[in-house]
């Protein structure tokens, strides 16, 4: 198997790291209040919330296709087992399962021990509920909410693990992958914030925690790392050393 191209780990895994810490720490409730009232018109409510092409096209219908392509790499996957031509990608198809499938799966279990609200559930965008911070005292509730970490957006971040897939075999091709996933992450988060359903910090810890679970996956399943040349080693003993 070819050598991985060099990868910083330690400044691509800290940088999402201080971004999770400065989030914890910021007055994140008054950007995410001012971009909410963006969207939010006193007398209608949010200005998406009844929008069939949020609803329908942008959420549901994307999400089917991102599930879609999670249920191909999942066959790709399981033909990769038997002596096809995919037995070469065996390696590549299971990262893409474990990096989508956790990337995807952490969400909903976040989602009931946080029990955040979603905006259109607060007092001050027509709900009824309170707003409590993520770390704050979180007072009783009829219905716990369940808006933190933005799911939607983990369906379109969750695809940086195409990045990783590509990198070292198509290094193009990957820039591309991370451009379109990033898109696809903040057009689908926009879309949930202009129907009332995320903050924007929501939105943003999704892509650090998407970010971190592709980049861990990669190290563990993809990355091979160039051998480190000794003076005097000769080519037969570093192609046995990396085999």
């Amino acid at each position: 198997m070819p050598h991985s191209r060099p990868f910083n780990f330690l400044l691509w895994s800290s940088l999402p790291l201080a971004a999770m810490a400065l989030l914890l720490f910021l007055d994140t409730p008054r950007i995410d209040f001012a971009l909410a009232h963006l969207f939010y018109d006193p007398q209608g409510g949010f200005i998406g919330r009844h929008s069939a092409f949020l609803e329908d096209v942008l959420h549901d219908r994307a999400k089917q296709v991102v599930i879609l392509l999670g249920v191909l790499a999942v066959a790709g996957f399981l033909a990769s087992l038997l002596p096809t031509r995919l037995r070469q990608w065996r390696r590549p198809l299971g990262y893409l399962v474990l990096a989508l499938g956790l990337s995807t799966a952490i969400v909903t279990p976040l989602k009931a021990v946080t029990a955040v609200q979603c905006p259109w559930s607060l007092a001050e965008f027509g709900g009824v509920e309170p707003y409590s911070p993520l770390l704050g005292h979180h007072p009783y509730f009829d219905k716990p909410g369940r808006c933190w970490p933005g799911g939607h957006a983990s369906a379109g971040f969750s695809l940086l693990a195409l990045f990783f897939v590509l990198r070292d075999r198509r290094p193009r091709l990957a820039r591309v992958a991370l451009v379109g996933a990033l898109t696809l992450g903040t057009v689908f988060s926009i879309g949930r914030m202009m129907q009332g359903a995320h903050f924007l910090s929501h939105n943003v810890w999704t892509l650090l925690f998407d970010w971190m679970i592709c980049l861990a996956c990669y190290r563990l399943v993809l990355y091979r790392p160039a051998p480190l040349v000794v003076p005097g080693t000769s080519e037969r003993q570093l192609e046995v050393s990396s085999s």
